[in-house]
């Protein structure tokens, strides 16, 4: 008998793929130069031409839409994959050593939680100014407390099991240990918080567009088209609503992702759901 996918993971990864296959379609083909502007057109309505009409630059909402996936997917994996390297490596160092480096690397990350990703983009703009790059650096760092402590709570419970105890008589070091036998085994939960975070990541990048904190024009981003279509409510309200709709396909998906993946790799909650 076949197991049946979660409903939350079938859902969320449609999403996914809607968003990301929009992302890498970006990188070889839009319908117009998303950055071209063309006065005369401006405000126009949908057409064959324009299929979501332009703006008040006379630019393709299309264009521009696709461009913006690109845009936060990648500013989403660089700073998942540098948050996440740095905390699962923090994590495990933190679990294999234990002792005063446990307790350190956990009020370190306690710390970090404290300076929200806004605080520390505006820290990082005062002194470099705005950009995209300064954006992943400060989503990056939000990434590294949560993936210590989900590391470091995740491999404390693989120490007490048999095997590595077995590794441990066997005169293994604990860095081998933590590479060969716990690393592999919380990969899954790893992966989960990678998911989840890919969500929270997006959303932090459109916000820090949407303040002038990350993507600077002509470059395309969700949040900074929502930035520009705040004066624009009345007179063309779907300038707001179509960049809103992708913010939130593209966190609704990787959040239902992430949550079909943890369901699959604890049944149980799945049951008591």
């Amino acid at each position: 008998m076949t197991r049946r996918l979660p409903t939350n993971f079938v859902i969320g990864g449609v999403l996914v793929a809607l968003v990301v296959g929009t992302a890498a379609l970006s990188l070889v083909w839009t319908p117009h130069n998303s950055t071209q502007m063309a006065i005369s057109n401006k405000f126009a309505a949908p057409s064959s031409t324009y299929w979501l009409g332009t703006d008040q630059l006379g630019r393709d909402v299309v264009s521009q839409l696709m461009a913006g996936a690109r845009n936060s997917m990648s500013v989403a994996l660089i700073a998942v994959l540098m948050g996440g390297s740095i905390g699962v490596a923090l994590g495990l160092m933190a679990s294999a050593i234990g002792g005063w480096v446990e307790d350190g690397v956990m009020r370190l990350a306690d710390l970090g939680f404290a300076f929200p990703a806004l605080l520390f983009a505006i820290m990082l703009a005062a002194v470099f100014g705005p950009s995209l790059g300064n954006a992943v650096l400060a989503i990056a760092f939000i990434n590294i407390p949560v993936f210590a402590r989900v590391t470091r709570g995740a491999a404390n419970q693989i120490w007490t099991l048999d095997y590595v105890s077995a590794a441990r008589a066997a005169g293994m070091n604990r860095f081998a240990i933590s590479r060969d036998h716990i690393l592999p085994n919380i990969g899954a939960v790893i992966i989960v918080q990678a998911t989840i975070e890919f969500a929270v990541a997006i959303l932090a990048e459109a916000a820090l567009s949407y303040l002038g904190l990350g993507a600077q024009p002509p470059a395309a981003s969700w949040g900074r088209l929502l930035s520009e279509a705040q004066t624009l409510m009345y007179l063309a309200p779907q300038l707001a609503i179509y960049p809103g709709l992708c913010i939130v396909v593209a966190v609704l998906g990787f959040g239902l992702l992430g949550d079909g993946l943890r369901d699959m790799s604890e049944p149980r909650l799945r049951r008591e759901r």
